[in-house]
């Protein structure tokens, strides 16, 4: 199981607007190479996060800026704009041996424990705010 790189790339995008916002133009090439990646990544995430409500391309000459503030965004918020909300954590097998007991059986067993498991980590997601993220980031630097 693993979640895709846009979750890690949108937070880090985020946190970047915030923290050079009015103070250089944020550009999708300005961003890329924070993150380092290709700037036609970011550009694809940034009209996610524009679609969501998130961020805007404010004029030529500010470029992108946030259209919430840190302490309304989670990373929940970033995982239903640019990841796989709308799929499963796990994939399974979906067609086991119905002639086996065990294939037979097997979505009973774990489809409820699959459930509860997405169920805790979109949760987990959505306690986590941005500007947690931002703080963490800050005393990083200054220390």
């Amino acid at each position: 199981m693993k979640i895709s790189s846009r979750l890690a790339i949108s937070i880090h995008t985020i946190l970047a607007i915030n923290a050079f916002c009015g103070k250089c133009k944020i550009t999708s090439e300005f961003l890329a190479t924070s993150i380092n990646i290709h700037p036609v990544v970011i550009r694809k995430i940034l009209s996610q996060l524009n679609t969501a409500g998130l961020t805007q391309i404010a004029s030529p000459k500010v470029g992108i800026t946030m259209n919430k503030s840190l302490d309304e965004i989670t990373i929940y918020d970033l995982y239903i704009a640019v990841d796989c909300a709308d799929e499963s954590l796990f994939n399974f097998h979906s067609n086991p041996n119905s002639n086996c007991p065990i294939g037979k059986n097997i979505h009973k067993v774990l489809d409820c424990h699959f459930d509860e498991i997405q169920k805790n980590f979109e949760s987990m997601l959505s306690d986590v705010k941005l500007s947690s993220l931002a703080s963490d980031i800050d005393k990083i630097i200054r220390s």
